[in-house]
Formats: C-alpha cells, structure tokens, sequence
C-alpha cells in the first residue's frame, strides 16, 4: 500500500493539493489521513494492498512483523534511547495507527538506531500527536508511555505496531493494550494501574500541542536537530540528513 520513494516538494502552479502529495509521498496528512488511507489507496495502490496487510499480524501468538528494532538499545528515559549528550537529537512524531510510521518502522527505523543511535552519534525521541487517527490512537501512545516507567517502551511500541491491522478497529482496546503489556513481560497490576488512572492522558494531549507548535503537518516526521524532516523516507534520505546534522 505504500511505496518508498522520496516526497517532493510540488510547485505552486502543479495544481495537485499539498495533501495529496503527502498521501503518495510516505505521509499521514493531519486531519486528512483517514481519507487519504481508506480512499486514495484504494484508488491508488489497490493492487499491493493484499500483500500489505498479508505481512501484518494480528494475533498475540503470531511472530512480529519483524525482529524489534530496538530491544539491543540502550533506554535513557521512558520514550528515548540513546546518549543524551548525542550530537545530534532526532524527535519522531507519530501514530500507531498510521501506516506510514508502521511503514518506517518496519524499513527504515532499525537501520537508524545501529547506525546512529547505538553509536552514540544520535539520541532518539518518540512523541505522539495525541488522537490524531483516532481514540485508539490515543490510547495506545498511553499505553506505550505506561509500559516505559517499566523500562519497556520501545519494546512495546514495536508490539504495538506488529498488531496493527486497520484504524480504529479494536487493535488497541483496552483489552488488547493489556494483553500486549502481558506478552512483553510487564508487571499488568502497575501497568493496568497507571494505564486505567490516565497517567499519561495529559502527556499525550500534550504531544498534539507541542506537534502543532513543532509544524508538525503528518505523519511521520522528525525534527533532526530542530531542523524539520517530513515523511516514511527511505534510510538514504534520513543518512544524509543526520550526516548533515554531524557535519560530515
């Protein structure tokens, strides 16, 4: 369902709306994203979207999608790894709905993280939009922050995107975001405590606000450095950007 190719920035005069290009250029458009997902691929790419969600699985006895990116990371904090003092600092907003941030989970994030973030060069941030797609989004950015104060989120955040069929279909319920908690090993009393309490309701409201103030247009995008990265762009892309970012 989604190709990666690198987003261009189209001309004043090209007379094809900016979200449009965003929908085929590896990004979830901010009030957009439902239609663009749910109408523009099946006009667009309906002919991969079988193989698509053939790779996505669905049930808690299924392998994940692929190896978690980043159980070999060392976790500073909650929702960031590597080495605070990193010269360079890259934020990610995101949705665990979204398929493109599922997209570059899947094909670009890994690399990242063993090229840069394990090599102390980078020091990585994940932020929500707060229920940008949906209730479940929101939901579920709670929920991975729950299982950070147990030193878990990242691996949580890989679970959750290797459970994602569709938006806002019941992938992330209640019962659901439990389970999960369950299989990565958590302590469920203090994870269902701080989850049911809304702990973090206020952080995820948050991250929308700060996404807005940030530019935040879709998503994914990063802040590399301050500097504004749009787009599930190939690892080329993101190379050159954060070799950018060192001065290499």
């Amino acid at each position: 369902m989604i190709e990666e190719q690198t987003k261009q920035e189209p001309t004043q005069n090209s007379g094809t709306p900016k979200w449009l290009w965003w929908a085929i250029g590896g990004g979830c458009v901010l009030l957009l994203c439902i239609a663009v997902v749910t109408i523009g691929a099946l006009a667009i790419f309906g002919p991969t979207i079988g193989k698509t969600f053939s790779s996505i699985t669905t049930g808690l006895s299924t392998p994940a999608v692929n190896v978690p990116n980043s159980s070999q990371s060392a976790q500073t904090k909650g929702n960031t790894m590597g080495d605070p003092n990193a010269p360079v600092k890259i934020i990610e907003y995101a949705d665990f709905q979204c398929p493109y941030c599922q997209h570059y989970w899947q094909q670009t994030e890994k690399q990242i993280i063993q090229t840069y973030v394990d090599t102390g060069k980078v020091y990585y941030e994940y932020r929500s939009v707060g229920a940008f797609i949906g209730p479940e989004s929101a939901a579920a950015a709670e929920a991975a922050y729950c299982a950070g104060d147990q030193g878990k989120f990242w691996e949580y955040h890989d679970t959750l995107y290797s459970h994602w069929t569709g938006e806002n279909v019941g992938d992330f319920s209640s019962d659901n975001l439990h389970q999960y908690a369950v299989s990565i090993g958590l302590d469920t009393n203090a994870f269902d405590d701080c989850f049911n309490q809304g702990k973090y309701k206020g952080q995820v409201m948050q991250d929308a606000v700060d996404a807005k103030s940030d530019g935040i247009r879709a998503t994914p995008s990063f802040l590399i450095n301050g500097k504004l990265f749009e787009g599930a762009q190939p690892f080329a892309a993101f190379q050159k950007a954060i070799d950018a970012a060192l001065g290499n």
